[in-house]
């Protein structure tokens, strides 16, 4: 993993303020996603039936808060 790192740093350093900007507004979207799926992944496997509430139940504890 470690000569992928230094691959993009290299190619980073080499990278004007202008294209940065727009390689990171471009790798912005996909870095989301990514984190949300990583998210989604680990709640599925820590969380179990009865640990969510469904939209009704959540709506009828929203004023108690």
């Amino acid at each position: 993993m470690s000569l992928f790192r230094r691959r993009v740093h290299h190619l980073i350093d080499q990278l004007s303020d202008e294209d940065l900007q727009s390689v990171w507004t471009a790798l912005k979207g996909f870095y989301y996603d990514a984190y949300m799926l990583k998210a989604i992944q680990e709640s599925k496997v820590a969380l179990n039936p009865g640990d969510t509430l469904t939209r009704e139940e959540a709506l009828e504890l929203l004023p108690l808060l």
